[in-house]
């Protein structure tokens, strides 16, 4: 009798294919949307990558960080100083930054891991302070009130504005699908079992053979990468960066936090159904200053308390769905089959 392990069932097989019609009709937003549904689209975009990061290292992981920011303004500075001070084209800064935020992620992993639990977490936010104080001195790059990208290095990332608004259109949504394939991956293989065993225990995870720290400062440096490119986008695409704006704790890290938790923790899906009902409510009730902020707390606090794993985790316990399936099945040759979680 063979056996055949395998990911996805006939359920997941259809969400996918949706998933992937979907991503084609998003393809061809420029041909049926106007210029503010792109820019809401390349934000929502933006949003669910850096949730699905931030997922990758909370809920994976079980590094709880309250810094990301500081690798979303060191992409931006890194894109700025790239693009201002060398011959650097605007579009191939984005790689570059994320390969330079890597190479930092490395000795910044050698303190933050020092600590743990909630210390970890105060650490991250430390590291994001002294980034965003350190942009304050760099002087070439406006300091503390920050620099606008001179209008001909604008000009040279396309001709006209229409074409830079699709061209970074497009760049945001290959972004969101190679950081989703990435992801996918990577929980997919011997990493994604170690990431889950010692999210659920580090000394059972060190008994059973795993490299807990290396694994760890492993997936940090790949999520600095990701987040440091995902932050060079949002900045090329605002044209101007300041130190207040791009290591923002509330922008960055504190909506961020709020997608990851309702949408559901620990999910791929989650991001993905947090960041819409995060953009329908400020769509909503943005304009009503002040209490558009305790409205997101109350949804926070109401969803917690209703559904601990958030909304994607409600569906998954009540309807089975699941658009990126990250359990092995055993498949027998009999045609029966038996649902195992390794």
């Amino acid at each position: 009798m063979s056996v055949r392990v395998v990911f996805a069932d006939r359920s997941s097989l259809i969400a996918m294919a949706a998933g992937a019609a979907v991503v084609i009709v998003l393809a061809a937003a420029p041909l049926w949307g106007g210029r503010d549904d792109l820019q809401l689209l390349s934000e929502m975009y933006t949003y669910v990558a850096l949730a699905s990061l931030w997922n990758l290292l909370a809920g994976y992981a079980g590094l709880v960080s309250i810094g990301q920011q500081a690798y979303v303004g060191l992409g931006a500075y890194l894109l700025f100083a790239f693009i201002i001070r060398t011959d650097v084209p605007p579009l191939a800064a984005i790689p570059l930054a994320g390969i330079i935020a890597a190479v930092v992620a490395i000795p910044v992993a050698g303190l933050v891991f020092r600590l743990r639990g909630p210390y970890f977490a105060i650490g991250t936010w430390i590291i994001a302070e002294v980034f965003r104080l350190l942009a304050t001195q760099v002087f070439f790059l406006g300091g503390g009130s920050g620099i606008s990208l001179p209008a001909p290095l604008v000009i040279a990332i396309a001709s006209t504005r229409q074409m830079r608004d699709f061209l970074e259109y497009w760049i945001a949504l290959a972004l969101l699908v190679a950081i989703l394939a990435l992801i996918v991956l990577l929980l997919r293989s011997r990493y994604g079992l170690a990431l889950k065993a010692i999210r659920d225990s580090e000394l059972a995870a060190t008994c059973n053979g795993i490299d807990v720290l290396r694994t760890k400062v492993f997936v940090y440096i790949v999520t600095a990468f990701a987040t440091a490119m995902v932050g060079a986008l949002i900045f090329l695409q605002r044209l101007r960066v300041s130190p207040d704006a791009a290591f923002s704790v509330n922008d960055w890290t504190a909506f961020v936090i709020f997608i990851t938790v309702i949408g559901g923790i620990g999910r791929i899906e989650g991001p993905i159904v947090g960041t819409v009902v995060f953009f329908a409510l400020r769509q909503t009730l943005a304009d009503l200053g002040t209490i558009y902020l305790l409205m997101l707390g109350a949804v926070a606090i109401a969803v917690m308390l209703a559904t601990p794993k958030g909304i994607w985790g409600l569906v998954v316990e009540r309807f089975g769905w699941q658009v990126f399936p990250l359990e092995r099945r055993v498949i027998l040759d009999d045609g029966s089959a038996g649902k195992k979680t390794l």
